[in-house]
């Protein structure tokens, strides 16, 4: 069975595989279970070291994962699966504070619920990020996979981001979607909720804060330390933000 991503558009997000970490057993089984009874195919781990086996064992389209785990804890694991073009993260945090869920967004995460949290809830969470993981690319060949602005290109097949100086810069799934918003609509003002819905699709619960954390982390890329992400993409105060660069298609 091929991952999510391998599945044409509109393949039912049941054939998607999910793996769980958690180190509280009750946690994984509940979860487990109820995922299994909505049709996705789900293994659970208490650890690093295990999802590096179900990893090893056959690609996932997404990682639930606790932050709080034995060893390596979540964030690290968090960093590390973001470096990658691996699954998608949902992390999950008895620490419910704001500041909590922005440094868990900051290291790549898709999306972050407070534990304990409603199942129904985290079932639609993982229904919006495999979506959102699931839209059908551009294909080779097609007018305006490639994005060049300010001398930067973005590959919207290979999901690949270039320095002016032909480096390959890393973007998590979500900076991704959220660069394409931008680069989709130059030199227009998008208010926090429309690059909401943009990047992250209208069924989100995602709060807006989420967006200037993710505009922060693009701003640094983008401007490899001389400042001109700033300039790229400027906040319109009271309003939201504008991608200021002329963009040419290809």
């Amino acid at each position: 069975m091929g991952t999510l991503a391998e599945n044409i558009a509109g393949a039912p997000q049941a054939s998607a595989r999910i793996v769980v970490i958690d180190d509280d057993p009750d946690i994984r089984e509940l979860v487990s279970e109820f995922l299994s009874r909505h049709g996705f195919e789900v293994e659970a781990a208490a650890d690093g070291p295990g999802l590096a086996r179900a990893l090893a064992a056959a690609p996932a389209d997404l990682v639930i994962l606790d932050v709080m785990l034995p060893g390596e804890d979540g964030l690290q694991i968090c960093r590390r699966l973001a470096g990658t073009d691996g699954p998608a993260v949902i992390m999950l945090s008895a620490m419910g504070e704001e500041t909590d869920r922005i440094v868990g967004l900051e290291l790549g995460a898709d999306d972050y619920l407070p534990k304990p949290c409603n199942p129904r809830e985290l079932l639609a969470r993982v229904r919006a990020v495999l979506r959102r993981r699931g839209e059908p690319r551009p294909q080779e060949g097609d007018l305006g996979a490639q994005c060049e602005f300010a001398g930067w290109r973005l590959d919207l097949v290979r999901r690949e981001l270039k320095s002016p100086d032909g480096v390959v810069v890393n973007l998590s799934g979500g900076e991704f979607s959220l660069l394409r918003a931008l680069v989709d609509r130059p030199e227009r003002v998008l208010t926090r909720d429309q690059l909401l819905d943009l990047a992250r699709g209208p069924d989100s619960d995602a709060y807006d804060r989420a967006i200037d954390v993710q505009i922060s982390r693009l701003r640094k890329k983008l401007g490899d330390g001389s400042g001109g992400g700033a300039d790229l993409i400027r906040t319109v105060r009271n309003e939201g933000y504008m991608f200021m660069a002329k963009v040419v298609r290809r």
